[in-house]
């Protein structure tokens, strides 16, 4: 491949989402179709400088989204704030 798909496409700041944040030091981003949790997994630790215990995925309305839960050591609040999410 000659260019590079973006991964990540979107954080998603829904009231639901901003909860997990607090909650279950979890993000939530809108990534595309094509890569799989792994390779979700490796860019978020690479982007953000962190460590992630674990990614869970769901398609809906032909979109993906992943629920990333940070490391306790990592508090997802900090990454939402460099984000602009809150």
């Amino acid at each position: 491949r000659t260019w590079r798909q973006k991964m990540i496409l979107k954080p998603i700041t829904t009231e639901k989402a901003v909860k997990m944040l607090d909650l279950d030091n979890m993000l939530l981003f809108e990534v595309n179709r094509k890569f799989k949790k792994e390779e979700i997994k490796k860019e978020v630790e690479k982007t953000f400088n962190v460590k992630v215990e674990k990614v869970r995925t769901l398609i809906r309305q032909n979109k993906k989204f992943a629920y990333v839960r940070l490391n306790k050591s990592n508090l997802a609040i900090d990454i939402a704030t460099k984000l602009g999410m809150i």
